[in-house]
């Protein structure tokens, strides 16, 4: 019974900005974990190499790009699937852009790329896969919070406000939806270096006081968010609504360390 609830065959699961980093390895995980997995991005080369994985592992996939600033790229990744596969059941929100620039410089363009990246592509695909999920009265959607949803860093006002957002939407979406089948939560990772953060992490003053106040004395690795990802897309997770799960080595839980 306990490994049952968790199994996820049979299952359906689209991961936006499922190419890289994060959602890479959490759409690899739900794969791993039994369903079928399409991961979309703006870049078809990478997306290739992640459906063949996927593939490989026994899993239905297809590849279909798309951007999360375009309403209509993510209709057709959505009809695409629904043709394919019949329905959805799982959508994760991973797509995200930061930029670390001190606020006072910070220019109306930049500000609005950020948000309509982290933000508004989170609602625009919540919207799009959501109504689907709502005519079957099944669904689960996972966002991609962030630390910065809960604290904040240094000159990355831009992402922070998206990120708190984004967290404010899960619950949202939650108290519409919960009602209806559709479980909507979110993860919080900590600091795990991606593609996305790499330069402003590694061998910096800041990387160095992101590692010195994690209690468990170290960054994170991208596979340790799967379990996160899979437990909310299963029936495990069938009484969590509206959720920010975070999977921060203890950053949040941190004071003073020594």
């Amino acid at each position: 019974m306990a490994q049952s609830i968790f199994d996820l065959t049979g299952r359906c699961a689209v991961v936006v900005g499922g190419s890289s980093g994060i959602g890479r390895a959490i759409a690899i995980g739900l794969a791993e974990a039994g369903a079928d997995v399409v991961p979309s991005s703006r870049r078809i080369d990478e997306l290739e190499q992640v459906v063949r994985h996927i593939r490989s592992l026994g899993r239905r996939s297809l590849v279909c790009r798309s951007d999360v600033r375009d309403r209509a790229s993510l209709e057709i990744l959505c009809e695409r699937v629904l043709a394919e596969f019949g329905h959805v059941d799982i959508l994760v929100n991973s797509a995200g852009m930061t930029k670390k620039t001190p606020t006072l410089e910070v220019t109306e363009e930049e500000w609005g790329d950020i948000l309509d990246t982290n933000l508004n592509g989170t609602l625009r695909a919540c919207q799009i896969f959501g109504r689907e999920m709502l005519k079957r009265g099944y669904g689960r959607i996972i966002n991609i919070a962030s630390l910065a949803s809960f604290v904040a860093f240094y000159e990355v006002a831009a992402y922070g406000a998206s990120k708190a957002a984004v967290a404010s939407l899960t619950r949202s979406l939650a108290v519409e939806w919960s009602a209806r089948g559709v479980a909507v939560n979110a993860i919080a990772p900590g600091v795990f270096p991606t593609e996305l953060n790499a330069a402003i992490l590694q061998g910096s003053g800041r990387g160095q006081e992101l590692q010195m106040r994690t209690p468990i004395g170290r960054f994170g690795q991208v596979n340790e968010l799967v379990g996160a990802a899979v437990f909310l897309a299963s029936d495990a997770a069938a009484y969590i609504h509206g959720q920010v799960l975070a999977v921060d080595g203890g950053f949040l839980a941190s004071g003073v360390n020594q």
